[in-house]
């Protein structure tokens, strides 16, 4: 190759050196020469092709090859069209061959369309049948299906109806409950089948159902029944699987009632036992002590019995609450009332003897009236839990209570019979009897004990005015018969002493400002009494006792009054000597009877206001005395003091 172009390079310069040449266009060299010239390889890609092909197989360049590079080029181009013709033959033999595999199989395949087409003629009822058969068979799984749910909504499984039906000794758990609801369930939804045109199976089994709940129920009767039975000891535990039979048998009424009954009777036993036990043998072991060791004691005998009932009472009310805790009918609260009625029935009859026993060996009016606001007390704490008055435990409290309070009031009753059966007479110091302080201990013993009881404070209010009356009417009629035969002044600070010491009595309790009201009243009125008889002894003892008096009944027909016997200058003159000794020390004119008065404060009331009256007397006294009328000369030597200076001198 580089030959050539070494050659044509040569060429190409002897054109050039030969401008002669150049000047004849129309030489076929020199077009040639020139076109070739002219050509640029570089955008002719068909040549460079060629030229890289040619360079395969012309290693050699020389003239030889030159010559005879068409012939190679023709013998290759033969050689290659041979090799394609080979490389075709064998291509057209093997489509040949596949040519004639397809047309085997196209003759298979029309062979087996026809024996197909025969078959399908063949079979074509078959088919029918076949698909026929098919959908028969769906239809009849659809049915099956709706078989099976029907089933399922409206029978139990076999284990549930094992578990109905179980033996009569069966235990019941919480699969029967589950079992239960399930026929409950299945009783209210097969109501839907009676509005369809599926009556005839709803009845049967509704019918059914029914039959199976009745005996379920009956079934778990008796067996909430036996459990109810063994339910006898002091504690109570009461299982979950029974509290859901009560759940359960609410459906039932009556089931439901006879099984709450049950329960009644059997803690009606423990109840019994246990307070026999705690009255005679105590607690385990001996502690607490047996009740009946306290019977010497009725306070705390009676007491400690209450005590016990109304805990049993409030652990009965639990022991009920829990076993109706899922019970939601109505009337619930009303049936446990009931029931612990029932519960506490059986210690009425030990609970009335011993109280009666006590009570009738008649242990004083303080210890009976203290019984008798310990059983109101304890009437009132068990019936907020027993919660109605009916119950016999509560009947039997309220009529422990009514003798109680019966006896105790007649205990006062009797005692004050025998207060004015033997009337006392006062005591030379006209203070109190001591019938009449051993009476006023008593009622402070009473009061006290009702100051200090637990009683509801209107029961208290209510029996404080009979309590009051029994006593205290009693104890002033006392003072009147005893004082009847005393003299005036004696009588009144005698009663005045005996109201006081009531008052003072009565005034360290409450509700008794009606009876202090009405004691104030008759004291004041005794007062009056001695204020008089007081002023009357000063005036006596002063020597105007005789003057006031003329003074007083004086009048202008009788004249003057220095003509009235012993009214004359010097009688007057030497009384009014021994009223200045007086004024001197008014101290020393004092009753002997008010040295015997209690209160400090009403002798000094005492004191006080018969002063005012001596006081007002001498008023009128020198009124009269310094009046022209009455005849008297000088009178300032009579009377030297004005009332204002003589009320002076007494403040």
């Amino acid at each position: 190759m580089s030959d050539i172009k070494v050659e044509m390079s040569a060429d190409s310069a002897t054109v050039i050196q030969n401008p002669n040449a150049a000047s004849q266009p129309n030489n076929p060299l020199s077009r040639k020469l020139n076109k070739i010239l002219e050509t640029r390889l570089d955008n002719d890609k068909e040549m460079l092709e060629a030229l890289k092909a040619l360079s395969v197989f012309f290693t050699e360049n020389s003239l030889r090859t030159r010559r005879n590079l068409r012939g190679d080029i023709e013998r290759r181009s033969l050689a290659i069209n041979e090799e394609f013709a080979r490389i075709f033959k064998e291509v057209k033999e093997e489509l040949e061959s596949v040519h004639e595999d397809v047309q085997a199989m196209s003759t298979c395949c029309e062979e087996m369309t026809n024996r197909l087409k025969a078959a399908k003629e063949q079979t074509q009822d078959l088919i029918v049948k076949t698909n026929k058969l098919q959908g028969e068979n769906h239809r009849l799984e659809v049915r099956a299906q709706v078989a099976q749910a029907f089933l399922a909504k409206f029978q139990l499984s076999p284990e549930e109806m094992a578990t109905l039906r179980g033996p009569r000794d069966a235990p019941i758990t919480e699969d029967f409950f589950k079992a239960l609801n399930r026929v409950k369930h299945i009783h209210e939804d097969v109501k839907i089948l009676l509005r369809t045109n599926q009556q005839t199976a709803g009845l049967e089994i509704m019918e059914q159902m029914a039959v199976l709940q009745e005996t379920s129920y009956e079934q778990l009767y008796r067996w909430a029944q036996n459990e109810c039975r063994g339910l006898t000891q002091e504690t109570c535990d009461i299982s979950p699987v029974l509290i859901q039979a009560m759940e359960a048998l609410q459906d039932r009424p009556v089931l439901y009632k006879y099984t709450l009954d049950e329960f009644g009777t059997a803690r009606r036993c423990a109840v019994v036992r246990g307070f026999i036990d705690a009255l005679t043998r105590g607690g385990p072991g001996g502690t607490p002590r047996p009740i009946e060791m306290h019977s010497h004691d009725p306070m705390r005998y009676v007491g400690d019995m209450l005590a016990w009932l109304h805990q049993a009472t409030a652990s009965e009310k639990e022991h009920l609450e829990a076993l109706l805790k899922q019970v939601t009918l109505q009337g619930v609260e009303e049936n446990m009332q009931e029931v612990v009625g029932h519960i506490t029935e059986g210690v009425c009859r030990p609970l009335k003897v011993r109280i009666e026993q006590v009570i009738v060996a008649e242990p004083g009016a303080v210890l009976l009236y203290k019984l008798s606001n310990l059983l109101k007390f304890y009437h009132h704490t068990i019936s907020s839990i027993i919660g109605t008055s009916v119950a016999s435990l509560l009947m039997t409290i309220e009529e422990m209570h009514i003798l109680s309070k019966k006896m105790f009031f007649n205990s006062l009753s009797l005692h004050a019979s025998r207060l004015m059966d033997k009337v006392e007479l006062p005591p030379a110091d006209l203070g109190p009897t001591a019938s009449l302080t051993q009476t006023l201990s008593l009622l402070r013993e009473v009061l006290a004990s009702h100051d200090s009881s637990v009683v509801p404070l209107d029961a208290r209010q209510a029996d404080f005015a009979q309590v009051l009356s029994c006593i205290l009417d009693p104890l002033l009629q006392l003072c009147t018969v005893s004082a009847s035969n005393l003299g005036t002044a004696d009588m009144a600070t005698y009663m005045v002493n005996s109201l006081y010491v009531m008052k003072t009595t009565l005034a360290l309790f409450e509700f008794t400002d009606k009876r202090l009201e009405m004691l104030e009243f008759q004291i004041e009125a005794h007062l009056d009494t001695l204020i008089n008889e007081q002023a009357s002894f000063v005036l006596t003892r002063a020597g105007l006792s005789y003057i006031y008096s003329c003074v007083q009944q004086h009048s202008a027909e009788q004249g003057p009054l220095s003509l009235l016997p012993s009214m004359d200058s010097s009688s007057v003159k030497t009384a009014m000597v021994q009223f200045d000794r007086y004024l001197s020390s008014p101290d020393t004119l004092v009753m002997p009877q008010l040295n015997f008065l209690l209160s400090a404060a009403i002798k000094e009331q005492i004191f006080r206001q018969s002063t005012e009256l001596v006081c007002r007397a001498y008023a009128e006294v020198y009124s009269a005395l310094t009046s022209p009328a009455n005849g008297y000369k000088d009178p300032e030597t009579l009377v030297p003091r004005s009332p204002q200076q003589v009320q002076t001198l007494l403040s």
